[in-house]
């Protein structure tokens, strides 16, 4: 099963949490949430993952999002 995963940057606040749950997860120079090796997407289809699942659950100020 897939979902897509959203990230919303201006809601980040580079805790880095996301990225300890996923390697889905990787960071801009300035420590902003991006896709790992997609630096310009912000939405994608991937597989439902436990890994990413909690990494969304986690986030504290809900840059990630779930469809």
């Amino acid at each position: 099963m897939s979902m897509k995963v959203t990230l919303i940057p201006e809601r980040c606040i580079a805790c880095g949490l996301c990225q300890t749950y996923s390697d889905l997860f990787d960071y801009h120079d300035n420590g902003i949430v991006k896709f790992y090796k997609d630096n310009k997407l912000l939405e994608k289809e991937v597989p439902e993952t436990p890994d990413i699942i909690e990494a969304i659950k986690n986030c504290p100020t809900k840059a990630l999002m779930k469809e």
